[in-house]
């Protein structure tokens, strides 16, 4: 008996779900307390919800986004045959754009709503706005239609998106909230991995359109799982949602240093996320003649993502948030500069294994940089944790979006557009990460 408890605690102390009071447990009621060891920062009177489910569940949550974008890669050749498109037309991606777009404008209404109503208000009425707006996207005549619904979709999406980080910063803090991001990424990860199969195979049963209701349906069942979600928010730390105590709250956010350097960090690398999203479709079918393929090797390389997550994750206590963050950002720098070097030197069309391996090369700094970029925005700013999930959400979505657009819109036939836009939207990170917020030892650590 003694053993297996051990065992346990040994288990859940590798996951970043042991504290010294023992495992993280979340209630409907939770008290303040200091942070201890860079760990939980508050314990709970009563245990309703397990640490690996509050997981599980935030990962839902940030997965949200995810479902409504990697579903719907597989129907892009599809929509271009039904709205008499040219088979290398880039102008579906602009539904990925018109997603993010509203992902980036809704969080700035929901983040300040949920430090006066609390998180789980929020989350149902964002989760209510996504499945209808899926509905309505099944009917859609035309694409400037369905783009109109993606923008709707996209404000629906940004509630579990933002709301996801502050649930997790009104619980951790330090390089224990890092790790636990990391937890979430690597379980959300998986989404990339399994859903354009899915939605592959949905589209060749059902057609393309019925990828819309299998959204609707996650959505719906999402809402169910949150009724064992506890208000990670108590009342005695919410705040006015008055515009003298919004605008308090945003200046607070804009007059932090490394909040403003951390979150235009994470703008650059959602740059370069959202570039291979909207480009690696026409890239794997248009360059490389595997369009066929496309979902397993989207699948792998979300793959090479989640392992990055994990070992973050595993050493990220160890070395230390912002030393983590800096040595990673000068490696990435290094990375895309050899994948802008292979483009240009093959004249945009290197072998498809090596565009594959540079790809993951990128994709794994990204997936080790964005949690702990993430976690050191919010850092100095737990007492408005709404907003400013709220506005380095914003941000970050909205510009990342605008930076994946250019790069798709530049498509030549060749892996140019994207390699050099990685490379440039790298640089910018590690300047933000180095420069922009500031010395390290001005940061908390």
């Amino acid at each position: 008996m003694l053993r297996t408890v051990a065992g346990r605690a040994n288990r859940l102390d590798a996951l970043g779900l042991m504290t010294e009071d023992g495992p993280l447990t979340l209630a409907d009621e939770q008290v303040p307390g200091p942070v201890r060891n860079g760990g939980t920062l508050r314990r709970d009177r009563r245990a309703v919800i397990g640490g690996r489910e509050f997981l599980g569940l935030v990962a839902g949550c940030m997965a949200m986004a995810a479902v409504g974008i990697d579903l719907l890669l597989p129907a892009f050749a599809d929509m271009r045959r039904e709205f008499g498109l040219a088979p290398d037309s880039t102008r579906v991606a602009l539904l990925i754009t018109a997603f993010f777009l509203g992902l980036a404008a809704g969080q700035i209404v929901y983040g300040p709503l949920s430090d006066r109503f609390g998180r789980k208000p929020m989350l149902y009425a964002g989760l209510s706005i996504y499945a209808t707006a899926a509905a309505a996207a099944s009917f859609a005549p035309s694409l400037n239609w369905l783009i109109a619904c993606r923008v709707v979709w996209g404000m629906g999406a940004a509630a579990p998106r933002s709301l996801a980080l502050a649930m997790v910063r009104d619980s951790f803090e330090g390089e224990r909230m890092a790790r636990t991001m990391s937890l979430v990424m690597a379980t959300f990860i998986t989404v990339p991995v399994i859903a354009p199969t899915i939605g592959a195979g949905i589209i060749a049963i059902f057609g393309w359109r019925s990828v819309f209701w299998f959204q609707f349906s996650i959505a719906l069942v999402l809402m169910v799982w949150l009724t064992r979600l506890p208000e990670t928010l108590p009342p005695e730390r919410r705040r006015s949602v008055s515009p003298r105590a919004i605008g308090e709250a945003f200046c607070t956010v804009v007059n932090t240093r490394q909040s403003v350097g951390f979150g235009l960090a994470v703008m650059f690398l959602f740059g370069v996320m959202s570039s291979y999203i909207a480009s690696s479709e026409i890239i794997i079918d248009d360059v490389f003649g595997h369009g066929d393929l496309f979902p397993l090797f989207f699948g792998l390389l979300a793959i090479v993502m989640a392992a990055g997550s994990l070992l973050n994750a595993r050493i990220v206590t160890s070395v230390g948030l912002h030393r983590l963050v800096r040595v990673t950002s000068l490696l990435a720098v290094g990375g895309t500069a050899l994948f802008a070097l292979v483009s240009m030197s093959t004249d945009g069309k290197p072998p498809f294994v090596v565009f594959l391996a540079l790809t993951a090369l990128v994709l794994i700094a990204n997936s080790i940089l964005l949690p702990n970029a993430n976690t050191a925005s919010m850092q100095r700013v737990p007492h408005v944790a709404g907003m400013a999930a709220a506005v380095i959400g914003m941000v970050s979505t909205g510009g990342g979006a605008l930076l994946g657009a250019i790069v798709a819109a530049t498509f030549d036939g060749t892996t140019r557009s994207f390699a050099y836009g990685s490379f440039a939207f790298t640089c910018a990170a590690a300047i933000c990460i180095n420069v922009v917020a500031g010395p390290p030892a001005a940061r908390s650590t």
